[in-house]
């Protein structure tokens, strides 16, 4: 099957958008009720589906059970059930058992994972499966897993109580300060409302003791066909037989609730008295301030509600603009803020305004906020800052169309489950692109302005500040309240002042550069070019994605060849220069002069390689190569005012990370397993009083200057005689330095300070928490070595020959990772039921770049779980790899392993993404030695030559070659645990000390005195928390 993309003369963005006809509508037209572009119909039982052939990805499906049934529904005994529902699914039906299902996705290369292939919310539960379709039967049984889902799930005590442990870890995961705060907004919007006691996760209560017939009890009466849809979209053949396949699988069942149950409406009652609230959340990640307003949904019924549709986006998109704008100002209110729209629950939708900002800061983000809204109510949007919202909107609905057929099969699916659900129209990219260019041009600036009364206080409003120490009062949100309306009625708040946006990114073109060296790849259908001023150049043409490129440029040499001195204030040179605007421009700026143009690039300095990227529609590529241009002829130069909002926002991500629970333990880790270098050591909030802002955009701009140490791949919908002249232009333009600045040779990098514990390390790390948490990671060395790898067969030069040998050991890593996980989580929680998920992460940057050394890194193991089970699941997890290294895998694993790195190569293979880290990787191979094509050769040959070979046998010699053997005599593992209090202590004290007691009465005495020590004790810790 071949994959690759196919070649053509050439590939050109078409400008069927620009030539688009408007259309001659009637506001009060009806929009289509039935899906377009898609077989819908109704089964004779009720079951909804909906076919639609696309290839995006090729030969695979997207597919899904819609049902209208979630957490909303469940009675007091019953919360969590509907989540419990879904979680046992997978677990087991009438005709699989013991996780089945998930063997059967892992054996066809579609992975099982968690938040992958399910979920649960208030008003809905949805399963989904991505599988393949290269064989009939597949589809067939997939589409049979998911009539299981609709009338066959078991419910026995035995399958609850293996599941219990994985929805406990669950809700055990969510119970922290984000969930903490979601939780507590949540109640007070919907307060008054079923709903506002019903969040899917449910009860702890109820999931630890919930009987089996309750479960079946809530499945049995609201599982119902006619509660359900079936989205199948994919790279069929036609859609007939596809919806043939349906009536097989589902034409046959009858729902045991006849008639079908009837859906309730829940209402949200409306408040014109805003409801406040000033959350204290000892571990918040930062000072916030939530302001909602709920509204009913309006049912987009006709071209009117389409076109108010649009105004409200336009609505949003405006005031985020202006948002953003006032988070750079001077002593900024906050360092962030955003509006937007959602649909809350079936009956009810919001408008959200969410800011962050410094500690103590909240009154006036609050302020800032109302203000902002208040001068839009009184002034309106300017007809400059609508023409920038339209262009912006007019971008997005250009590459959606530009890109219609190459919609991926998953977005499609999103759509009909979400007409299925809320009935939104799905009229067709074709027609809304016809809708939007007909009415964006015509929707004014008032039109836009009036969606700021949906942000009154008297709208439903619930205003929300989020603080790790109580500061804000209930009654100073009321007076901040208060203050702006005030300002309001007395028409007090000035006009929005504009800034002054330049036309031209570029103000004088430079000079074209010239190709001083061609060379064609056609095995991997690309051209490389030296430029003359010596940056390389590789680019290939796509046509995957009509209105996308992507580029990235690497240059070796970064941190690491930074001293101590000198390393605090540049490793901070991205962030202060990018916040001064590394383009030539404030952000704030450039955000306006990039209206309209789908262009953006980044930067990023890593220990090794600095880089830019950036991603681009085909017809804003100059736009995009003029800032690879600007950043390289631009100077940053530190503003007093720029380096102050840094350091604050520097200042509160510090403070952020330091009261989250997880920060000791990730900096534990990284001590422990990669020494105590000052590369690896967390930045406090001390340590910013040493950064040198001068010094840190000085570094900045070193590592953008010189244009040869650069080599640049793009891939994408590129039109060769359109895309050179630019590349000649912009990046053979940018002016090579007379001398070279940061030239260095990947051979002879400074290595990180990289050391690994010798021996067996287990440590627990304690934290404060408001709720225990535990998390887990055991890590292992993994040393490949260039020395005693030379294979005889091979004949090339030594270094060539160990770099190949070790690209074939990395391939090997990649696999064993992946059989450990499955392995693990298969014991861990479909065995014992004591996690929700396992990942088995890689990481080989120990060591320099160099084409001589050795690879050195770990192989790290992580999951969450009951604090009281954690060592207990350590050893658990330690026994299967030493199991695995001295048995072997089985030959169904190894199978399951090799179809999931299968199906995952042949997916990315229609990606530009896949395709430029392909090519990134084949200029950073150790085996790259200026062909870039041998480079290819080499990491095609080494991943099949590895995929030949392996088997139970390789792939348990390879685990006992890559991580130590037997795995049990040096690892790391750390767990972080809730930090415990005094009075505990002492309690298990008293509880141990009186067991001895009871053996020997003439402690007494001394148990009594211990007993009173306690009483003391735990009163003055808490007498001092109170002082506090």
């Amino acid at each position: 099957m071949d994959l690759l993309p196919s070649e053509g003369p050439s590939i050109t963005r078409r400008h069927g958008f620009r030539s688009l006809k408007l259309l001659n509508v009637s506001v009060d037209d009806l929009l289509a009720e039935d899906p377009v572009g898609v077989d819908y119909g109704r089964l004779d039982n009720g079951l909804h589906y909906y076919v639609r052939v696309n290839s995006k990805p090729r030969m695979r499906a997207a597919l899904a059970l819609g049902v209208k049934v979630g957490s909303v529904l469940e009675e007091e005994d019953e919360r969590g059930v509907a989540h419990i529902v879904e979680h046992l699914a997978f677990s087991a039906t009438k005709k699989c058992t013991n996780h089945d299902i998930v063997k059967f996705l892992e054996s066809i290369g579609a992975e099982f994972g968690a938040c992958q292939n399910a979920s649960t919310s208030t008003d809905e539960t949805i399963y989904e499966l991505l599988v393949p379709v290269d064989k009939p039967e597949l589809l067939s049984k997939a589409i049979s897993v998911l009539a299981e889902f609709s009338s066959e799930i078991r419910a026995s005590l035995d399958d609850l109580e293996k599941e219990r442990g994985a929805v406990l870890e669950e809700y055990r995961g969510g119970r922290n300060a984000a969930g903490r705060m979601q939780e507590a907004h949540w109640c007070l919007m919907m307060k008054g409302s079923k709903y506002a006691e019903r969040q899917p996760i449910g009860l702890e209560k109820v999931i630890r003791t919930v009987s089996a017939e309750t479960v079946k009890g809530f499945y049995r009466k609201w599982y119902h066909l006619h509660n359900m849809a079936v989205m199948a979209v994919g790279d069929f053949p036609d859609t007939q037989s596809v919806v043939e396949l349906i009536k097989v699988h589902f034409g046959h069942k009858e729902s045991p609730a006849i008639p079908p149950p009837i859906i309730p409406v829940f209402p949200v009652p409306s408040h014109e008295e805003p409801r406040f609230s000033c959350f204290v959340e000892s571990e918040a990640g930062w000072s916030a301030v939530v302001l909602s307003c709920k509204i009913p949904i309006v049912e987009m019924k006709t071209v009117k509600d389409y076109r108010d549709s649009l105004a409200e986006a336009m609505f949003h998109c405006a005031l985020n603009q202006r948002l953003f704008k006032i988070s750079r100002r001077k002593d900024p209110p906050f360092f962030s803020c955003s509006s937007a729209g959602d649909v809350l629950v079936n009956p009810v939708k919001a408008y959200i305004m969410t800011s962050t900002c410094k500690e103590r800061g909240t009154v006036e983000a609050l302020e800032s906020m109302l203000m902002e809204v208040g001068r839009v109510r009184l002034h309106g949007f300017s007809d400059h800052e609508i023409s920038i919202v339209r262009a912006l909107l007019m971008s997005d609905i250009e590459s959606a169309y530009l890109e219609r057929d190459q919609m991926q099969s998953t977005s499609l699916r999103d759509e009909y489950l979400q007409h299925f659900f809320r009935k939104e129209p799905v009229v067709g990219i074709e027609y809304e692109a016809q809708l939007q260019k007909t009415f964006l041009p015509h929707i004014s600036a008032a039109e836009v302005s009036r969606y700021a009364e949906h942000f009154r206080a008297t709208c439903s409003c619930v205003i929300k500040t989020v603080e790790p120490k109580s500061c804000a009062t209930i009654e100073d949100l009321k007076s901040a309240v208060s203050k702006i309306s005030y300002l309001e009625e007395t028409r007090s708040i000035p006009q929005w002042d504009d800034e002054y946006i330049p036309e031209e990114i570029v103000n004088e073109k430079p000079d074209p550069g010239e190709v001083v060296l061609q060379c064609e790849y056609p095995d991997i259908k690309s051209t490389e070019l030296v430029l003359s001023n010596g940056m390389r150049v590789c680019y290939k043409c796509t046509n995957f994605l009509d209105d996308q490129v992507l580029f990235t440029g690497f240059a070796y040499g970064g941190l690491s060849e930074l001293s101590e001195e000198d390393y605090l204030s540049c490793s901070m040179g991205s962030t202060i220069a990018g916040e001064i605007g590394v383009f030539g421009y404030k952000p704030s700026i450039l955000m306006d002069m990039l209206a309209g143009k789908r262009a953006e690039v980044g930067t990023k300095v890593g220990a090794y390689i600095r880089t830019f990227s950036g991603d681009c529609s085909p017809s804003d590529l100059e736009t995009a190569l003029q800032l690879v241009y600007q950043l390289f002829t631009t100077n940053v130069v530190p503003g007093e005012e720029e380096v102050k909002i840094v350091m604050q926002m520097m200042e509160e991500a510090i403070l952020a990370q330091e009261r989250d629970p997880f920060t000791a333990f990730t900096n534990r880790i990284r001590e422990l397993n990669y020494g105590n270098s000052y590369f690896f050591k967390p930045i406090r909030v001390s340590d910013l009083k040493r950064v040198d802002p001068f010094k840190s955009c000085d570094y900045f701009n070193k590592c953008f200057k010189d244009p040869s140490t650069f080599t640049v791949v793009i891939v994408g919908n590129i039109d060769p005689l359109v895309a050179r002249p630019l590349i000649l232009q912009y990046l053979g333009g940018i002016p090579r330095p007379s001398d070279p600045i940061l030239h260095l040779n990947r051979d002879d990098l400074n290595g990180l300070p990289f050391t690994f514990p010798g021996n067996i390390v287990r440590e627990v790390v304690r934290s404060p928490m408001v709720e225990a948490q535990c998390s887990v990671q055991i890590t292992f060395p993994v040393e490949l070595k260039n020395e005693n790898m030379v294979d005889s067969s091979i004949a090339l030069p030594l270094v060539n020959a160990q770099s190949l040998l070790q690209m074939e050991e990395i391939h090997f890593v990649g696999f064993v990772s992946k059989l450990l996980e499955t392995r693990i989580m298969q014991v861990l929680r479909f065995k014992h039921g004591q996690i929700y998920s396992v990942t088995v992460s890689v990481f080989l940057g120990g060591n320099k770049p160099s084409r001589s050394g050795d690879v050195r890194g770990d192989i790290a193991v992580n999951f969450s779980c009951d604090p009281d089970s954690s060592w207990k699941l350590v050893e658990l997890a330690l026994a299967e790899i030493l199991y695995l290294q001295e048995n072997g895998p089985s030959v169904e694993d190894v199978t399951t392993i090799l179809e999931i790195e299968q199906r995952a190569h042949e997916n990315g293979l229609q990606e530009n993404c896949y395709w430029l880290d392909r090519i990134l990787r084949g200029y950073q191979s150790r085996v790259y030695s200026g062909d870039l094509s041998a480079s290819f050769k080499a990491q095609d040959e080494g991943r099949s030559k590895v995929r030949e070979c392996l088997m139970p046998s390789t792939a348990q010699f390879s685990l006992q070659r890559i991580l130590p053997f037997p795995c049990k005599k040096q690892y790391s593992v750390v767990v972080l645990m809730p930090q415990t209090s005094r009075l505990k202590v002492i309690k298990q004290l008293c509880q141990s000390t009186s067991a001895r007691l009871s053996r020997e009465a003439k402690f007494l005495v001394a148990a009594a005195g211990l007993t009173v020590l306690a009483v003391a004790l735990w009163r003055h810790s808490r007498s001092g928390l109170r002082s506090k």
